[in-house]
């Protein structure tokens, strides 16, 4: 593995010492001036899942009772955890396309309405045989324009074309993985012309379809229509919007020396919440030391983080103690002074993004709806 530009990315990147009070949450990486941890929970909103026989999907009666219940609590327990500019904390609920529902979508856009979260366009295909372009082009406008009739998905003023962003099921964006679970190579050029705007699918590791590019907010080079172009790319900076959508917004991934996996190796930390890795100020401070953000504008950190809360070993953690206890630290760290926090949507954290490619500063939460708003 040595020479390994991943391994490598990886090390350089987890220098970090252990932390347990509040100060020592704060990076070594020094900033001058408050510092914007900025928070979005990308969640692959999957309520058929059946752990015991993942192939075969549970009644839709079991689906809506799990969601109801979802619904019914998120608000009663995450009402009182407000961000620095007062939002409470929400989810993206990525819900997969390809089980396109409408009774379940109205439940879930009357929850998102009002104002626990968005919804946004999530896509298993080609597992069982690849995908053509013509088919999954079929399903994103299909499934696009279903969401938009809810009030679902952004626009951009002057355009009634609907926006939204993509999360990649299986994590095989653009037929990265090996030609597993897609098999459409232009599938990047698929979601352009279909208004993708962002892609919120990585990090994938331990996935085959982890890409060498790491920890980075990022326009694709060209061009779209090939496989993975989304293996490079160029790194977002003040003073140059992207020309090139959708961009490419990952989460963390870094090791996580302070976990050991049979107590030797460091565990991977890439970025995900659940009952068996729940969050903490520690991975807080891994995820700042990744340093997501765009150039030229280092007080504003990117934390892009996933979940599938409708899994059963997962939802209960997701609505109890784990997710109390972070963020009653989170509202602890952010009285320092030194840190504000911000609880953004996919399409609020583009948007926070775009204004800083814009040369904007200053609080990132003023611009949550900068260029996508809500249909």
């Amino acid at each position: 593995m040595k020479g390994h530009p991943l391994l490598s990315k990886f090390l350089s990147c987890a220098g970090w010492l252990p932390t347990y009070g509040l100060q020592r949450v704060l990076s070594a990486r020094r900033v001058s001036g408050t510092r914007h941890f900025i928070f979005s929970v990308a969640d692959h909103f999957e309520p058929y899942i059946d752990p015991a026989r993942p192939r075969v999907p549970v009644s839709t009666s079991e689906q809506m009772q799990r969601i109801r219940n979802w619904c019914s609590r998120y608000p009663l327990v995450f009402d009182s955890f407000r961000d620095s500019d007062g939002i409470p904390f929400r989810h993206t609920y990525f819900y997969p396309a390809e089980c396109h529902d409408k009774d379940i979508v109205s439940v879930m856009a009357e929850h998102c309405h009002a104002g626990w979260g968005e919804l946004e366009i999530h896509l298993h295909h080609g597992i069982d045989n690849p995908d053509t372009a013509e088919h999954l082009k079929h399903v994103l406008i299909g499934f696009r324009d279903a969401l938009a009739q809810n009030g679902c998905l952004a626009r951009i003023p002057g355009s009634d074309v609907p926006r939204y962003a993509f999360v990649h099921g299986n994590w095989a964006l653009a037929n990265s993985a090996r030609g597993k679970f897609c098999g459409v190579d232009s599938e990047m050029q698929i979601l352009a012309e279909t208004g993708c705007y962002a892609d919120f699918t990585l990090p994938s590791a331990p996935s085959r379809g982890q890409v060498k590019k790491i920890n980075a907010i990022y326009e694709c080079f060209a061009p779209l229509n090939r496989r993975a172009p989304h293996r490079s790319g160029k790194d977002l900076a003040c003073g140059c919007p992207p020309k090139l959508f959708p961009i490419i917004v990952q989460g963390p991934l870094m090791l996580n020396f302070m976990e050991r996996k049979f107590k030797i190796l460091p565990a991977l930390e890439n970025s995900e919440l659940s009952a068996a890795n729940p969050p903490t100020l520690n991975r807080v401070k891994l995820w700042e030391r990744a340093g997501i953000g765009v150039r030229g504008r280092p007080e504003w950190v990117f934390m892009k983080l996933h979940c599938h809360a409708m899994d059963p070993r997962d939802s209960q953690a997701l609505l109890s103690t784990p997710m109390v206890n972070f963020l009653q630290s989170l509202a602890e760290l952010a009285r320092s002074r030194v840190v504000k926090t911000h609880f953004v949507t996919a399409r609020e954290m583009t948007n926070i993004i775009l204004a800083a490619c814009d040369g904007k500063s200053g609080n990132p939460g003023a611009f949550r709806d900068y260029r996508l708003r809500i249909i």
